[in-house]
């Protein structure tokens, strides 16, 4: 089941209101099948049942409003795969971290397609996804250096550079995801992703 955008609360103001609709407006656009080239903002603030001029209130563009739904994937989809926390071992953690990251997207792939867009024409956007596999990378790093210092992983390449690697595989993967035909099962090279994963930081799969 693809995840809402997220709710409004009951201390919601009316503008929150508003910039939710709108938001929901754009991602039920994008869901059936939409570009966002295709994509008019009048539409979206019909849909949204607000003004045009609302829109523009709260969004820049396009690219901007397609980088706040980004934004919520994110808070709502990977921060139940912190890898810095919960239970089990940090092997298991980053195993279903990983998983979590591909399921994730892979329900909304209308909505990384529209990113991966958003991002060759918009530089905003850009920095934003930029920032987010900046951070990434140095969180996967730190972990990297940590089981490795706790004798839990064998010594191997650079930390940073590793981490790189694999987040760029990670994106490829993505990338390959929303371009491919929706009727394609991509479960088993999501769970080869995840052994590369393993591997690389535990030298094992087991």
């Amino acid at each position: 089941m693809t995840p809402p955008v997220s709710g409004v609360s009951s201390g919601a103001t009316k503008g929150d209101e508003r910039r939710t609709a709108l938001l929901g407006a754009l991602e039920e656009q994008l869901r059936n099948g939409t570009t966002l080239d295709e994509i008019n903002i009048a539409d979206i603030s019909r849909s949204a049942g607000v003004t045009r001029s609302a829109f523009y209130f709260y969004f820049e563009n396009k690219a901007a409003a397609v980088a706040s739904l980004y934004e919520e994937m994110i808070a709502e989809g990977f921060g139940a795969a912190d890898l810095l926390g919960g239970g089990g071992s940090m092997r298991e953690r980053t195993t279903l971290a990983v998983r979590a990251i591909f399921d994730g997207w892979g329900e909304r792939r209308h909505l990384l397609r529209a990113v991966l867009d958003a991002r060759a024409a918009s530089p905003a956007v850009r920095d934003q996804w930029d920032a987010f596999t900046s951070s990434s990378i140095d969180i996967t790093a730190e972990i990297i250096e940590a089981e490795r210092a706790a004798g839990r992983a064998p010594a191997g390449p650079d930390a940073h550079t590793l981490a790189t690697t694999l987040l760029d595989l990670n994106h490829q993967t993505l990338d390959r995801v929303v371009r491919a035909q929706p009727e394609i099962d991509w479960s088993h090279h999501f769970d080869a992703v995840v052994h590369v994963w393993v591997t690389a930081i535990y030298g094992s799969a087991s």
